[in-house]
């Protein structure tokens, strides 16, 4: 199987990304590194190498061959340009809050009162990964494409289920179901920006033209419309 430029250098990436996120369901693995490390130690190793991880499979799909499944209309690159200011306020949201359900900085410093983007979805992260993927599979109608985003927002889908039930269980139900509670109801908006913040916002908004600046250099392809 070749490591360059095939099929089979993609789906080796995929499986590797695949997984490394089946790790932080391995007790006794996730417990031994943790004992070592610390949670934090873990997690920021677990986010850097997901991260590298993820590199590597864009890197495999935009060296894989080209087949087409679809072909890409002029409408349909006005999706991830349209959607990206959602899926990077997601992001920054996401990574700069406590959160005690979801991937993130952890839950020390959670407040029910106040949870900011947690009254919008309990995996802000994870969801705005979903997003990405499913905007960038509409106008890369090819197999690489197919095969990068498809695994990806699979993932996003069945990751929540999978969280949930990690810290339910971590948590009790009494306390789990408890907090999940307090979210539940309409979104309050107002509430929500207040807690957000300026800077959050502002930043999650910056954040997107700086990763579509980033494209043509990463990618070799604008990702304007």
């Amino acid at each position: 199987m070749s490591l360059t430029g095939g099929f089979g250098h993609l789906v080796l990436a995929v499986a590797c990304f695949l997984a490394a996120h089946s790790l932080t369901n391995l007790r006794p693995l996730r417990h031994a590194i943790e004992a070592r490390v610390g949670k934090v130690g873990f997690y920021g190793g677990y986010s850097l190498l997901s991260t590298l991880l993820l590199v590597w499979v864009i890197a495999a799909a935009v060296d894989s061959p080209t087949i087409v499944l679809w072909e890409q209309r002029p409408w349909m690159r006005w999706a991830p340009s349209l959607t990206m200011p959602v899926v990077c306020l997601l992001w920054v949201c996401g990574l700069t809050r406590p959160n005690p359900f979801s991937i993130g900085p952890g839950g020390r410093g959670y407040d029910p009162a106040r949870p900011g983007i947690l009254r919008l979805t309990r995996h802000p992260v994870v969801w705005g990964l979903g997003l990405w993927a499913a905007a960038h599979m509409i106008p890369n109608g090819h197999l690489a494409g197919v095969l990068l985003f498809t695994p990806l927002l699979i993932l996003s889908v069945l990751g929540p289920r999978v969280l949930d039930a990690k810290r339910r269980q971590s948590l009790g139900w009494e306390e789990w179901r408890g907090m999940v509670d307090a979210l539940d109801g309409p979104v309050d908006w107002p509430a929500l920006l207040a807690e957000l913040g300026p800077w959050r916002i502002l930043g999650g908004l910056a954040l997107a033209p700086v990763l579509m600046a980033l494209h043509p250099l990463v990618i070799g392809l604008s990702p304007y419309p």
